[in-house]
């Protein structure tokens, strides 16, 4: 994450979402998600993990290109949804084997933050 952080600053320029803690998370996030289920023998919750992981971030981002409060909160909540989504599938692939307890812990604990976090953003815009 360093390495967008420096190019951010070399370049000068941020946008809304960079400043968001969430949106930080959700990258870190995503992170695990490409590497905590194998390519093999668990394709479909990869796949799954993977396009909602994406969303998360890409919600985040484009709720943060609204100008509307209603529309900033919609797009929070979707994304609070794919995070809630991912969860789930944690929850799946430590039942089913492919993912060690202490990975489901962290990632759980993140996806976690995630949710309170977007659950405060998508309240506070629609205060």
């Amino acid at each position: 994450m360093a390495s967008n952080t420096a190019q951010i600053d070399r370049v000068g320029v941020a946008l809304e979402c960079d400043r968001l803690d969430v949106y930080r998370v959700a990258r870190e996030f995503d992170a695990i998600a490409m590497r905590i289920l194998p390519r093999r023998g668990c394709a479909g919750l990869r796949d799954q993990l993977l396009r909602a992981s994406s969303s998360i971030v890409l919600n985040i981002a484009e709720g943060c290109g609204r100008f509307a409060r209603a529309e900033k909160a919609h797009f929070y909540l979707i994304a609070r949804g794919s995070a809630v989504e991912c969860a789930a599938v944690f929850d799946l692939a430590l039942s089913r084997g492919p993912v060690a307890a202490t990975d489901h812990r962290h990632g759980r604990g993140q996806l976690v933050r995630i949710v309170q976090m977007l659950t405060k953003l998508a309240r506070r815009m629609q205060a």
